[in-house]
């Protein structure tokens, strides 16, 4: 059965110390939101109490990458401090989001232990996913690293929460099945997939310049298509303070989520803008 909510609107400042600077506003038919330049925590200050539906943090990891040559420390914090700022990051999503809404959190497991402990105080635990990222280095004395932690929570009782289906694994000679699953390999044909599990390993970091829209590396898009498949609703507010190439709006505007955007580096935000206008043009009447 749909759920009907009212509509509400995030973006109308409560405290911001800062100003956030607006790139680009859209109030079209296949795309309605806006980007943002600015610090993440400014940029979730300026929005309204229990407004977003979706909120999906990708934020810099603190291991010393470069995101912007204007600014090399961005991603070079002490520690204690990165602790700090991530769960003044946090505080403000757990403001910012709707009784019912969920947050996603991707970030390294040793973090995500951390600051999974710190959201386990406020909201309602759902899942640990195990995105399989098999192209990492060992570093040190320690296993090889071959996934990544996507921590799923909501306010209280999810709103929505689907179960996406996936495409069995098939043999890239033969193109049959390489599962039985148990002996219900016939249903799963029939019913054109199995459910989405919490260990996804059909994922890869967008690292080849032919299918990256900027230097850095970029999430795949399939990630945050799944997130809005599980959580997403149709007019509902999708948020994301560190949008990067902004892959995530991009599935937001498909799934006919109205969305947020922010990134600190002013380039990405043009990028963001630019692949919007272009996603528009290209999906003009298919709404």
């Amino acid at each position: 059965m749909p759920i009907h909510l009212p509509i509400v609107s995030p973006w109308e400042s409560e405290s911001p110390k800062r100003p956030i600077e607006t790139v680009r506003s859209f109030a079209g038919k296949r795309a309605k939101g806006k980007i943002c330049h600015g610090d993440a925590i400014e940029f979730l200050r300026s929005l309204k109490r229990e407004t977003a539906d979706i909120i999906f943090l990708d934020p810099p990891f603190n291991l010393g990458k470069v995101y912007d040559e204007a600014a090399k420390r961005l991603d070079k914090k002490r520690e204690k401090d990165y602790v700090r700022w991530m769960e003044d990051v946090l505080d403000e999503c757990i403001r910012v989001l709707r009784p019912g809404g969920a947050l996603y959190l991707y970030h390294v497991p040793r973090r995500a232990l951390l600051f999974g402990a710190y959201l386990m105080e406020h909201l309602a635990f759902q899942h640990w996913i195990a995105v399989s990222m098999k192209n990492g280095f060992v570093r040190g004395r320690r296993l090889y690293p071959a996934h990544y932690a996507l921590l799923f929570f909501t306010k209280g009782t999810p709103r929505r929460l689907r179960r996406p289906k996936v495409k069995p694994a098939l043999c890239r000679h033969c193109k049959k099945q390489i599962k039985d699953y148990g002996g219900y390999a016939g249903i799963i044909a029939r019913n054109k997939g199995v459910n989405l599990t919490d260990f996804w390993e059909d994922l890869a970091p967008v690292r080849h310049a032919k299918f990256k829209t900027r230097a850095a590396n970029e999430l795949p898009g399939l990630m945050t298509r799944r997130i809005i498949e599980i959580s997403g609703i149709k007019d509902g507010v999708f948020v994301d303070p560190f949008a990067g190439s902004g892959s995530a709006i991009i599935n937001a505007v498909n799934g006919h989520m109205r969305f947020v955007g922010c990134d600190i580096v002013s380039k990405n935000c043009s990028l963001i803008v630019d692949r919007i206008v272009t996603e528009v043009k290209q999906n003009r009447g298919t709404r």
